[in-house]
């Protein structure tokens, strides 16, 4: 038999090369596929956000994934926009005009007289009636007689949702009693007198207001008795002006809290 080789007897120290070769073949390729895995499509998550975004929103996507783009619908008007302040002002003036026509009517005999005025002015409608027919002298007792036309007056005004002012006018002949000092006490209460006939027929008390002006707002010269019987005087006055918001001023003259205010 031949004699085996020394040298091929000898351990081969190298074959461990092998395998790790092996190994880290096995952990590139495991490397590999993970990192396909995990990699994103952009194209599909694009597609997928969108869809999604869709369906929440109600909004359409196209194929290619894309969201058209949306002109968003202008809002309403706001309720205190000019147009809406307009429209307020107009319904107010058509109401007042509702509002004098009826006062027309009940007041006609007086008109007729020259005893009562009926004015449009730009505030709203304004009744001058003469106080001849509505106190005696230097009183302020309603005349029993003008009590009728002083009542439906007051109808007129219940149905409506007005604010009124009553002013009470002298002419510039000074009195002076016990009962009343000055034109200024006289004019005040026979504004007042009128206001609580108002306030008995009915009209809610926050839409009345009474002013004694005295013989400070004139209509006529006071030179002639004729001029001091027109001053002498009471108005009503029917606002159609609608109550708007006003803002209180702090002590920097700064803006601080809207109030709601009548003009």
């Amino acid at each position: 038999m031949a004699r085996r080789n020394r040298a091929d007897e000898r351990d081969n120290h190298e074959r461990w090369l092998v395998s790790y070769a092996d190994f880290i073949t096995l952990l590139f390729a495991f490397f590999v596929v993970m990192y396909a895995l995990s990699s994103v499509n952009e194209g599909k998550y694009r597609i997928l956000s969108n869809s999604m975004v869709s369906a929440f929103r109600n909004v359409p996507v196209n194929s290619a994934g894309q969201t058209p783009m949306v002109v968003p619908t202008p809002p309403p008007p706001a309720p205190n926009s000019l147009a809406s302040k307009e429209a307020v002002k107009q319904k107010q003036r058509e109401k007042m005009r509702h509002v004098a026509k009826d006062i027309l009517e009940v007041m006609a005999p007086l008109i007729e007289q020259g005893k009562v005025r009926v004015l449009e002015t730009s505030r709203g409608v304004s009744i001058e009636i003469n106080d001849s027919i509505l106190f005696s002298p230097g009183q302020a007792l309603l005349q029993p007689a003008l009590g009728k036309a002083m009542q439906s007056v007051a109808e007129v005004l219940v149905a409506s949702d007005f604010p009124i002012t009553i002013e009470g006018h002298t002419d510039n002949v000074p009195i002076k009693n016990a009962q009343f000092p000055s034109n200024w006490e006289l004019s005040a209460v026979r504004a007042t007198t009128v206001l609580r006939l108002f306030a008995d027929a009915g009209v809610a008390a926050e839409r009345l207001t009474a002013i004694g002006y005295a013989e400070t707002r004139p209509v006529e010269p006071n030179v002639l008795a004729d001029g001091r019987a027109r001053n002498r005087r009471v108005t009503i006055l029917i606002d159609s002006d609608v109550p708007e918001k006003g803002t209180e001023l702090d002590l920097q003259g700064q803006g601080a809290v809207p109030t709601e205010r009548r003009r």
